[in-house]
């Protein structure tokens, strides 16, 4: 089955086509099943197929569109990230002893989204315990770039975001270090991270853990798609109140953008930063889109005395997000790593350095560190009086080749021909995570090897909707997904 007029049209352009009845639910599901078993073998983006329950749930859609039925997602075809709780389906995040670990309930927004009318054809594939911006394990092996068969679609949702590139679809996707808006980098496709705290986690849990609602630091849950509205669409059906905890959650009483033109938008432009530079062709696309947006009638800045600063705030974060993932390091690797921290120079406050002291840190320390969050947040409130966005680069380089040796640490990017230590470009997704702050990834075009390049879009605090509006503003002036060519048919 070639190539239908609907493969690689929006959720918003499908919802209203399945309303105006010029296309079935049942269609839109086969069409995106036929994509999946027509190219995924190239990619291998979904590692759990569940088209039989998929197909049945279709035909409700169609049954329930027929009898007048309107809900926002109702007959529009989906995967999921393979870290969500499915009921009767695997949830493994990689580990080969879970691989056999089939949870009996959906994560809440599973529930949410099927309450919504979506239609779920299986799960997407990620890295080991999410834990990488590479997506490959030992259970359903490796994940590949639908532009370049060769290079990581990133991670740790990077089979959603080559399932949307090649065609087929996506959904829901999380990030603490990037996992949302690095993929969606690496493939040229939107995703949103939300305010911390705005979507509910429960469900979306390390097996074989039980699916209750606890306390995970720095990490959220969000929407990834192939258009800007997509996100709004999608954050709008997830986004509410866990009934179980829900003094803890936020409410979706979110403020409306605060603007509904380009020209209205005042917008800080950052393209680099000594801690972590970007190359040529990232700062060359930011500079593009800094100079169309002015042309547009936006107010644009290149620099502030209001920006936090990047290098403080990048080591404040590799301390706080290692001293969280460490909780659950093996106890032998923990006790070296401690080691490690202890003989490093006082001197050496280097991001490796940081991330070192951070698996050591102490509860005293932790508190401290909270402290200086809590100050670093207050600086961007300042900012955000003065700006209603930042624009700034997701990774420092378009996707680089896979790379599987298992020292992260040890593993190294190239940046303009200059070698840098792998992990340190945890520091650009960090901008946004360390402090809370909603941010859109979107894309912005390609380097000149055609790989895709993009940006991300920083906004206020539970001011989601302005990054929001904001990315979908840009992709009506300056355009948004581009189609691989080896999968246009």
């Amino acid at each position: 089955m070639a190539k239908s007029q609907y493969s690689f049209k929006t959720a918003v352009d499908l919802s209203k086509a399945l309303r105006n009845k010029q296309v079935s639910a049942v269609e839109l599901a086969q069409d995106a099943i036929g994509r999946i078993e027509r190219h995924d073998g190239k990619v291998n983006a979904v590692c759990v197929r569940d088209f039989e329950r998929g197909l049945a749930a279709a035909r409700a859609a169609d049954a329930a569109i027929a009898r007048g039925e309107h809900r926002p997602l109702l007959g529009i075809p989906m995967t999921v990230k393979e870290s969500f709780n499915v009921a009767g389906l695997p949830t493994t995040w990689g580990f080969p002893p879970q691989k056999d670990f089939v949870p009996t309930e959906d994560a809440l927004s599973i529930q949410r989204v099927k309450q919504a009318g979506g239609v779920i054809l299986g799960k997407t594939n990620v890295p080991v315990g999410l834990g990488d911006w590479q997506s490959y394990n030992d259970i359903y092996g490796t994940t590949n770039n639908p532009y370049d068969l060769g290079r990581t679609p990133g991670g740790s949702s990077g089979g959603s975001s080559a399932a949307l590139a090649a065609g087929y679809c996506a959904l829901a996707g999380s990030d603490i270090g990037g996992s949302l808006r690095v993929p969606a980098f690496h493939c040229g496709v939107f995703a949103h991270k939300p305010t911390f705290a705005l979507l509910p986690s429960r469900g979306h849990t390390a097996p074989p853990a039980p699916p209750i609602i606890y306390e995970r630091d720095l990490a959220v849950t969000g929407p990834m798609a192939r258009g800007a509205a997509d996100l709004s669409l999608l954050l709008d059906v997830m986004a509410a109140p866990d009934p179980l905890d829900a003094g803890k959650a936020y409410r979706l009483d979110l403020p409306a953008a605060r603007h509904a033109g380009l020209k209205d938008f005042r917008i800080l432009v950052i393209d680099t930063d000594p801690v972590l530079p970007t190359d040529k062709a990232v700062r060359g696309r930011i500079d593009k889109l800094a100079s169309h947006l002015d042309k547009a009638g936006a107010k644009i800045s290149r620099s502030s005395p209001l920006l936090p600063d990047f290098a403080a705030s990048s080591r404040l974060y590799m301390r706080m997000l290692l001293s969280f993932l460490a909780a659950t390091f093996p106890p032998e690797v923990y006790a070296g790593a401690c080691a490690a921290a202890a003989a490093l120079p006082a001197g050496d406050t280097s991001l490796q350095a940081e991330r070192l002291r951070g698996i050591a840190l102490s509860h005293r320390d932790w508190v401290q560190a909270t402290v200086a969050r809590s100050r670093l947040r207050a600086q961007w409130r300042a900012l955000f009086k003065s700006f209603d966005a930042v624009i700034c680069p997701i990774m420092p380089t378009p996707a680089f080749p896979h790379d599987h040796s298992p020292d992260q640490e040890q593993r190294r990017i190239l940046i303009d021909g200059v070698p840098h230590i792998y992990t340190d470009q945890l520091a650009w997704p960090g901008i946004a995570t360390l402090p809370g702050l909603p941010s859109t990834a979107i894309p912005t075009g390609f380097a000149p090897d055609g790989l895709p390049v993009g940006v991300q879009i920083v906004g206020p605090w539970l001011e989601d909707r302005t990054p929001l509006k904001l990315a979908e503003l840009i992709e009506r002036e300056s355009g948004g997904f581009v189609l691989p060519k080896m999968f246009d048919d």
